[in-house]
């Protein structure tokens, strides 16, 4: 630690360009995560490529930190929940232990347009313009036997919908969520869940900041529909 006190005074003095080559120097010795070594690419050409993407492949990589921030920074806030996702592919991201309950976390990022946050309204006219929205449908299309999609998701597939709201907050870390089955649902099939859910950006009676609040709500059983 000493040499690294020595060391900062004299990076923080040297010129940007001198800053920069041992940068790309530390970065040779020292990869920031194993994909690098997987792909045999440094994050910097990762970076870029994501940068070059259409809208919908950003969207599906913001998926996925949303559910790598809900991992890493806020599930260990919650000592009283123990992650026991299996592996392999399933309707729910996580599934958590809290004593005997057993509870599935679906998580999705709040949607953007046009790169801000999208309105409710947008979402569907019936919404109101004072609420955000979230799209609930799997990534892959496909359809069953019986030809219909198998993108909507089905009431009983998860317990939990927790909705990244970085695009309002800036913040990763900062969720609501909300009772699956309090979704609403596609006017066509009361068992699929309806695409735009209309989501509020304070904590309110259908939506809260409190992991272990939505999870009381889902184990005390109330039956009812979030508000539009």
């Amino acid at each position: 630690m000493d040499s690294l006190r020595e060391i900062l005074p004299l990076v923080q003095a040297a010129p940007p360009e001198v800053q920069r080559a041992l940068l790309v120097r530390l970065r040779e010795l020292h990869p920031i995560h194993p994909l690098e070594e997987s792909w045999g690419v440094p994050a910097e050409v990762i970076l870029e490529a994501i940068s070059r993407s259409s809208d919908l492949s950003q969207r599906g990589v913001r998926g996925l930190i949303a559910e790598a921030y809900f991992e890493q920074r806020v599930l260990p806030m919650h000592r009283e929940l123990t992650s026991e996702t299996p592996p392999g592919n399933h309707a729910y991201d996580f599934l958590l232990g809290r004593g005997p309950e057993r509870v599935r976390i679906q998580v999705k990022s709040q949607r953007r347009k046009a790169g801000r946050p999208m309105t409710a309204k947008e979402g569907y006219r019936r919404f109101s313009q004072h609420k955000l929205v979230v799209e609930t449908q799997k990534t892959r299309a496909g359809t069953d036997n019986r030809g219909a999609s198998t993108r909507p998701y089905r009431f009983g597939e998860f317990d939990i919908l927790a909705v990244s709201m970085e695009a309002s907050t800036g913040d990763w870390t900062q969720f609501r969520y909300t009772v699956a089955r309090w979704l609403l649902p596609h006017p066509d099939d009361s068992t699929r869940v309806l695409k735009f859910q209309p989501v509020s950006l304070q904590p309110d009676d259908d939506w809260t900041d409190d992991l272990n609040a939505a999870i009381d709500w889902f184990i005390r059983g109330e039956e009812k529909q979030i508000q539009t």
